[in-house]
Order: structure tokens, then C-alpha cells, then sequence
């Protein structure tokens, strides 16, 4: 019993480093989220990090992939509610990286027409 209360305690940074990084991203990705407000002259400032937040999204949507189909757990099954939050998981995150793809193609096709700024 105290040995199970010691694993859930070690994993706490875990959890709050995942925390910080989806906050970190949300930052990052805002200016994509918020589009219409924002000025083409900071455009390439977006670009690059909306495309740092996008990378990070990537890496998240990896090892999300390989949790689901690797999972760490090999002495019984993988619960079913597991698997099944993965996936539901894994498919919003592909889901948000396209949509920040395509919010950032739009970005650099605004500023294709506001003069090429890159």
C-alpha cells in the first residue's frame, strides 16, 4: 500500500512537467488561435513560433503514438480505458496540428499579399 502512495508521489513532476509544457505551447500557438488580430508585421515572429509550438505538438503526438502502441506496462494487459483515451488523445492531437498547419499557411499567404516578408 505505501509502495503504490511513493509511485503515485513520483510521478507528480511528470505530470507537472506536461502541464507546463501544454501551457508553454498553448503561448505559443496563441497568435495562430487569435488570427484575425494579428498585425503582418510581426508576421515572421508568428511564423516562427507558431512553427516551434506546432514541433512541440509533433513530439507530444509521438510519444502519445508510442505509449498506445508500446505500452510501458508488459507483466497485463493495457486497460481498455486507457487505450481508448489515447486514442480519442491521439486523434486531437493530429486534429490540432493540422488545424495550426493550415492556420499558418494562412498566415503566410496574408503576408505573400502584404508584401513578402520572409
Amino acid at each position: 500500500m505505501d509502495n503504490t502512495k511513493h509511485d503515485r508521489l513520483k510521478k507528480i513532476p511528470t505530470y507537472a512537467l506536461i502541464l507546463v509544457l501544454w501551457i508553454i505551447i498553448a503561448w505559443l500557438l496563441y497568435p495562430l488561435i487569435k488570427l484575425d488580430s494579428v498585425h503582418m508585421d510581426n508576421a515572421k515572429e508568428y511564423i516562427y513560433r507558431s512553427a516551434f509550438g506546432i514541433a512541440l505538438m509533433i513530439i507530444f503526438f509521438g510519444k502519445t503514438i508510442y505509449d498506445l502502441l508500446f505500452p510501458q506496462v508488459t507483466y497485463r494487459k493495457m486497460p481498455l480505458l486507457n487505450t481508448v483515451l489515447l486514442s480519442i488523445y491521439a486523434f486531437l492531437l493530429a486534429g490540432g496540428i493540422i488545424f495550426m498547419a493550415a492556420r499558418m499557411i494562412v498566415l503566410y499567404l496574408r503576408s505573400r499579399e502584404a508584401g513578402f516578408l520572409f
